[in-house]
């Protein structure tokens, strides 16, 4: 056997080849290989690359016979003397994590612990983790909907849309059915529920009343028998009595009102 290949066997009975390597006292497995000479080249770029001292960025778009992801995870073992299992190479006061050769996510130190537990998949052009068996959207972590959209609902600071400090995030419209507008020059928001198309509810003078609003509107419609299972705003500045006060002054659309009327 060549050096760091070990033969294995699937159940079917298919042969196979993993390539491991030890470094600092670890060993590292470097996955399987259909043969052996496969999994021997394997094997030599990870002796290369951990014994080398070319920097990082340098091998990024470079071809190797390992994945993209070992890659990333052994130079930053070499660099930074960490291991970690995803594909994070710690920088200066941050990290990127790597979703491929040209995709690189930047995010704070604060977050290197989770993301070290946590792989990124990218799903219908959402970012998510799988957490407790379920996949969770990265604009949860930020306070963002998860069907927010960029440039609407949050926006990034510097312009680059792989940079996920929280410096670099600035969430606009915190809120469900709510939209930030302006009207000859004064911001306002725009409150809006989605029963068989859009109803617009109302405009407001600040995030939270819309907010309120779109509560109120979800009431009504569930009063009115509509079953649909809508989200709900939650606003723990105001105390009970203050929600409770905004709630009964807040006014709502006719035409909406007329609409729920033909429901009953």
């Amino acid at each position: 056997m060549l050096p760091g290949v070990y033969p294995s066997q699937k159940k079917d009975g298919t042969l196979y080849y993993r390539a491991h390597i030890h470094y600092k006292n670890k060993h590292i497995s470097l996955g399987s290989y259909r043969s052996e000479k496969i999994a021997g080249d394997a094997y030599l770029e990870a002796l290369e690359l951990l014994n080398g001292n070319s920097p990082f960025d340098s091998f990024i778009l470079l071809d190797f016979t390992l994945s993209f992801e070992k890659v990333v995870v052994l130079c930053n073992f070499r660099d930074n003397g960490i291991y970690i299992k995803t594909p994070i190479y710690l920088r200066n006061n941050y990290f990127s994590y790597y979703l491929n050769q040209t995709e690189e996510l930047k995010f704070d130190i604060d977050d290197l612990f989770f993301y070290s537990q946590h792989k990124i998949i990218r799903r219908g052009g959402h970012l998510f983790v799988s957490e407790y068996g379920m996949q969770t959207s990265l604009y949860s972590r930020y306070g963002i909907r998860s069907h927010s959209v960029a440039g609407r609902d949050f926006t990034f600071a510097n312009g680059d849309s792989t940079d996920w400090r929280y410096s670099n995030i600035i969430v606009i419209n915190p809120y469900h059915g709510v939209t930030k507008t302006s009207k000859n020059g004064i911001s306002c928001y725009k409150t809006k529920i989605h029963i068989n198309g859009n109803y617009l509810i109302g405009t407001y003078p600040t995030a939270e009343i819309a907010a309120i609003a779109y509560n109120k509107a979800v009431d009504f419609a569930k009063a009115s028998g509509i079953q649909k299972k809508f989200p709900e705003n939650y606003l723990e500045e105001f105390s009970a009595e203050e929600y409770a006060n905004l709630y009964t002054q807040i006014k709502i659309s006719a035409r909406y009102l007329e609409y729920l009327k033909t429901l009953s």
